[in-house]
């Protein structure tokens, strides 16, 4: 989509950065220790007028569109802006400034697919606490390749679909917000599977690749489900996709799983 960004960026009048931006969102500091699973502390800055709001939901509807289709690196930042903008504060609107400097920096992305096999591969991740209000974000990296097996490279390819959103029930633990992005990702793709079998790619047991120990052992049932009866119910729809042999579902280290880029803020360096 050549010439979309700096298009935008004209309409509303924004000037280049005086130094180069690489990140489209400031994530929050890392916390240790016992402080590393209490909530964001809530933004207490004042409120913007109702020019403001305007622009803000402007800008987001306007890259919300680039992003799906070209450039997932903006995605979590949009979707973290577009959760502030029904009550805008000055730091939504420095938050804003910064995400223009980032396109201004990054205007043209690209996405590069390479034949495959055109078998489904779906990775899923979770942040937990990650988001205001206590909640936890789900990202799902979609792509064609060919079926995983054990001990060898994963044939990776470009996205055609990312998951980027906000979980709407408050998760208890890191495995249920693990198990309710996995949920959102495993709804998504049975649309998918249907448009690719009527397309004429027939499709295996769809491969979901996890990096939570015990999100995996619950939807395979090799761990007693005690503790999980308190989790969300509608999440264990997954164990009766995987008893229909619908997805095969597989625990893979975080570094190997790229569902982990859009569930989070990254500082520059990863980006």
């Amino acid at each position: 989509m050549p010439g979309y960004v700096m298009k935008r960026l004209v309409k509303f009048g924004h000037e280049p950065p005086a130094r180069p931006q690489h990140c489209p969102y400031t994530p929050s500091p890392i916390q240790y220790g016992r402080k590393s699973q209490e909530t964001l502390p809530e933004d207490d800055s004042p409120d913007v007028g109702k020019k403001e709001l305007k622009y803000i939901q402007e800008v987001v509807g306007s890259f919300l569109y680039y992003g799906r289709a070209t450039d997932i690196t903006i995605l979590t930042a949009l979707s973290a802006i577009a959760g502030e903008q029904a009550k805008p504060t000055e730091k939504t609107l420095k938050r804003v400034k910064q995400f223009l400097d980032y396109m201004w920096t990054h205007p043209d992305a690209r996405i590069r697919f390479r034949a495959s096999d055109m078998v489904l591969n779906v990775h899923s991740d979770a942040s937990y606490l990650s988001a205001p209000k206590a909640r936890s974000r789900a990202g799902g990296y979609f792509f064609l390749g060919s079926l995983p097996k054990d001990n060898e490279p994963i044939a990776l390819n470009g996205a055609f679909y990312v998951l980027c959103t906000i979980l709407k029930l408050v998760a208890s633990s890191a495995a249920e917000a693990e198990l309710g992005a996995l949920f959102l990702n495993a709804k998504q793709a049975k649309i998918i599977v249907i448009t690719l079998e009527e397309l004429g790619h027939p499709q295996p047991p769809t491969p979901m690749h996890v990096d939570n120990s015990t999100t995996v052992g619950i939807v395979n049932s090799t761990i007693k489900r005690q503790k999980s009866r308190s989790m969300e119910m509608r999440y264990m729809w997954l164990l009766d996709q995987e008893a229909q042999s619908l997805f095969t579902f597989h625990q893979h280290p975080g570094q190997e799983n790229l569902g982990f880029y859009p569930s989070k803020h990254h500082t520059a360096d990863t980006h």
